[in-house]
């Protein structure tokens, strides 16, 4: 494919407890044309919690997103202006996560019901931040068959300025599933995701969902603006560099390569007291499929050599599994 500029046609998915910083520093050695997204914020903790912990990133992230949850307009407002003072490129609202815990706090999937109600929180956002606002979504909620509720959501929405849409492909069911059966048991509808972008040509609208490899890839790029990439692209890392070689035409990284920046890292960051095991472990899936992949993943875990904080572990590893960091180095 041609090399491509659209700033959201390759991006990295809000993932709890996985999209910290270290893995976002990860993802960008991977792939240096994605946007990166953050886990997802909820309004409460970072208006009464460690806003620094909670907001801070690397300079070599960008562009990079904020995922908040919440659904209290003010709230919203008063941590999007703490997003862009920490200097966030876009602001991410999550209408799409199912969990009981977040519907018990009134966001997530549950607010695609009330679609006045994210179009105020959008309209919130984008007034105490100046930043481009997004939403991510999903087709609708539970057993729905109706694309006029989606295209109605997005529409309502759209008109309080939002302009970025990123569209998990299935329905969220809020009873009966866990938030991992809630990634794999309701069909995927890529029809409704491209059939928004027909019919609202002027939003960008981002697909994600069940994209695991470069022809799925390919295949939903040419009826969307751009796709992104989760789950598969944390188990299989090369993925992710794979479709960002393929998409902006630079395929100039390799895995070594990869790995030897985040030495460099692992070293910054034990200088600042972080544990190499936060770092190591967001890396497992770099050699997913390839020769001597249980070698590394082994030497990744061992609880001993992490327990021992030295990012020589990763040029071990390195050379275990490729058998020549010393000549490369």
């Amino acid at each position: 494919m041609p090399a491509l500029s659209n700033a959201h046609r390759l991006c990295t998915a809000p993932m709890m407890d996985w999209s910290d910083r270290h893995c976002r520093y990860f993802f960008r050695q991977l792939a240096p044309h994605a946007r990166l997204y953050t886990e997802m914020v909820g309004t409460g903790a970072l208006l009464h919690g460690d806003v620094a912990r909670h907001l801070d990133f690397d300079p070599a992230e960008p562009p990079l997103a904020l995922q908040l949850g919440g659904s209290e307009p003010a709230d919203l407002a008063a941590c999007a202006s703490l997003a862009a003072q920490w200097g966030y490129d876009e602001i991410n609202l999550n209408v799409g996560c199912p969990s009981e815990r977040v519907q018990k706090g009134a966001f997530g999937a549950c607010l695609m019901a009330e679609p006045q109600l994210v179009a105020e929180c959008v309209r919130a956002l984008r007034d105490a931040s100046g930043l481009a606002v997004s939403v991510k979504h999903r087709t609708g909620i539970d057993r729905s068959e109706s694309y006029a509720f989606l295209r109605d959501f997005v529409g309502a929405v759209a008109e309080a300025g939002c302009a970025i849409f990123i569209v998990h492909a299935r329905n969220a069911w809020l009873q009966g599933l866990s938030p991992k059966e809630n990634r794999e048991v309701p069909p995927l509808r890529y029809d409704f995701v491209h059939r928004l972008k027909r019919e609202f040509p002027a939003l960008t609208i981002v697909l994600n969902g069940g994209l695991l490899d470069l022809a799925s890839i390919e295949t939903q790029l040419r009826g969307v603006d751009g796709v992104m990439l989760g789950r598969a692209a944390y188990h299989d890392s090369w993925l992710l560099a794979q479709a960002d070689a393929r998409l902006f035409d630079d395929a100039s990284r390799t895995r070594a390569d990869v790995v030897r920046a985040m030495i460099a890292y692992a070293e910054r960051q034990r200088a600042q007291g972080v544990a190499l095991r936060k770092i190591a472990r967001h890396m497992l899936g770099l050699y997913h499929g390839m020769p001597r992949a249980r070698l590394w993943r082994r030497l990744l875990s061992d609880s001993a050599r992490l327990a021992a904080n030295d990012a020589a572990l990763l040029a071990e590893a390195l050379e275990a599994v490729e058998g020549r960091f010393a000549d490369a180095a």
